[in-house]
């Protein structure tokens, strides 16, 4: 059954000793951020700090950071699951006649029924601060060279002012005082699409609503890459299988989840732009201070008695992974039916998800990697990844080590490295312009003579299955531990 907000998830993770309760007064400057960083680096539980200076809400951070607490968030054993319901919607069976199309029903009716919601009442609603101030919430400083404190796990709503289609996107918001903050939208991102929208169609103001909480499905569509035009609320309603409930923001025309925590809502004047940043980043850099939008806020709705989420990036392992992981997992079988000869992926945490993506495949003809390599590149959100490792459908991606040892072996740079030039993600501190630079895809492939290779392909060391299977039997005789 799907949570119902934050708390209901939060109440989950307690029951099952994955939240640890911290009762001493914290200071939301650096201390709750050291805490939950030197957490994430033991891999440890999520975070509840009961009694936070100078506000009277709690703050949760590190909800996200485990594989088993992603897959609790989103209500599977297994985040390979997710992928396989939507490649059973991607492509379901081929109506033929009028009982292959009464077969097909079931699967449009069960995609029917996850639009969200429009209700009139709502848990976020419960206070309506109509004199707000941002500084009631205890919003962190993350890193000693930030730029001030950042919301950091907000839900921001905008509208295209075109066609009326709503987007929500996860953008850090800086906050420079009680009624204003940073509006950190990268051009690629479709936050940045509206704004640009505005100010071509001479809209002086934008409307935005920040969602801080929801249901754990909610708050993770907010960060999913989605093909465009795609409503990220439809794709939460299909990992909770059941619509999320959406509800009128009270100044401004925009719809937000009902089971919000709080709802900051305001507006961007496309005119204006300030100085945000710097920022302690999910690369493990400070991203440079720059110039953005601003936010300002207009009105605060809220829950009698609300938890601020927040999340804390940094060098990895940190919570932001772990969301990326499950996005690995779950699109994973949007780029089979694509490319059926892809067999897994990999995207590893210390390429913090844009710098490097090893793929397995089903190799059948000559320059087969290289042309995987380029298709990728070309296919969303893939654009931006520095590097692209190919090699072979019985190598496990997921075993870093032994898939290191198969690259090391396998390549010969100048017959296998393949350079470009394109798009980079605009945290990519390393290419000499923002946002542009060059690319490397990696073809570690078994090498065949049909691609300049005339030497026979060396044979891998290995002990024959009889002899492993004598010494699992045998193995305590040996004086060793079973396991």
């Amino acid at each position: 059954m799907a949570y119902k907000n934050l708390q209901d998830f939060l109440k989950v993770l307690e029951r099952k000793n994955l939240l640890h309760k911290v009762p001493a007064r914290v200071d939301s400057e650096l201390e709750i951020a050291a805490i939950t960083d030197r957490i994430s680096k033991m891999h440890g539980p999520a975070l509840y700090f009961e009694d936070v200076a100078g506000s009277p809400y709690p703050v949760v951070t590190n909800c996200f950071g485990s594989i088993e607490r992603m897959q609790l968030a989103l209500g599977v054993d297994n985040l390979d699951d997710i992928g396989l319901r939507i490649e059973k919607i991607s492509k379901p069976p081929q109506p033929e006649g009028f009982l292959g199309k009464v077969k097909s029903l079931p699967i449009l009716a069960e995609l029917s029924s996850y639009f969200p919601k429009t209700v009139k009442k709502a848990p976020c609603q419960e206070v309506v601060e109509e004199n707000p101030s941002l500084d009631t919430l205890p919003i962190l400083k993350c890193w000693p060279d930030d730029g001030g404190k950042f919301i950091t796990l907000p839900l921001v709503f905008s509208k295209d002012p075109v066609s009326g289609r709503q987007n929500v996107g996860m953008y850090r918001m800086h906050v420079y005082d009680d009624r204003t903050t940073g509006m950190h939208w990268h051009i690629h991102k479709d936050g940045a699409g509206h704004f640009k929208k505005h100010r071509e169609t001479g809209n002086k103001i934008m409307e935005v609503a920040v969602a801080l909480g929801g249901d754990p499905a909610t708050i993770y569509s907010a960060t999913a890459p989605l093909p465009k035009n795609i409503d990220e609320m439809l794709f939460a309603g299909f990992l909770r299988q059941s619509p999320v409930e959406m509800v009128q923001c009270k100044t401004v025309d925009l719809k937000v989840p009902a089971e919000a925590e709080f709802i900051l809502e305001g507006y961007v004047d496309v005119s204006e732009r300030r100085i945000e940043g710097p920022f302690g980043d999910h690369t493990g850099y400070y991203s440079p201070a720059d110039s953005y939008p601003v936010f300002h806020l207009k009105c605060i709705t809220r829950r009698r008695q609300p938890v601020y989420p927040a999340t804390v990036v940094g060098i990895p392992p940190m919570e932001d992974c772990y969301l990326g992981k499950a996005t690995e997992r779950i699109f994973l079988p949007l780029l089979k039916l694509q490319f059926p000869e892809i067999v897994d992926i990999n995207l590893p945490f210390e390429g913090v998800f844009h710098n490097c993506a090893i793929v397995s495949i089903k190799k059948e003809y000559p320059g087969h990697a290289k042309k995987i390599i380029n298709a990728l590149w070309g296919m969303g959100q893939m654009m931006f990844t520095k590097t692209i490792i190919v090699v072979d459908a019985d190598v496990d991606v997921q075993n870093i080590s032994r898939t290191a040892w198969k690259i090391f072996n396998s390549i010969d740079p100048k017959r296998d490295f393949v350079f470009t030039e394109g798009p980079l993600d605009a945290l990519d501190h390393a290419a000499p312009l923002p946002n542009y630079g060059s690319k490397v895809g990696i073809d570690a492939t078994k090498k065949w003579s049909s691609e300049g290779y005339p030497r026979k392909w060396p044979q891998e060391v290995k002990m024959p299955e009889e002899i492993e299977n004598l010494l699992d039997r045998k193995w305590q005789e040996y004086g060793f531990k079973k396991g």
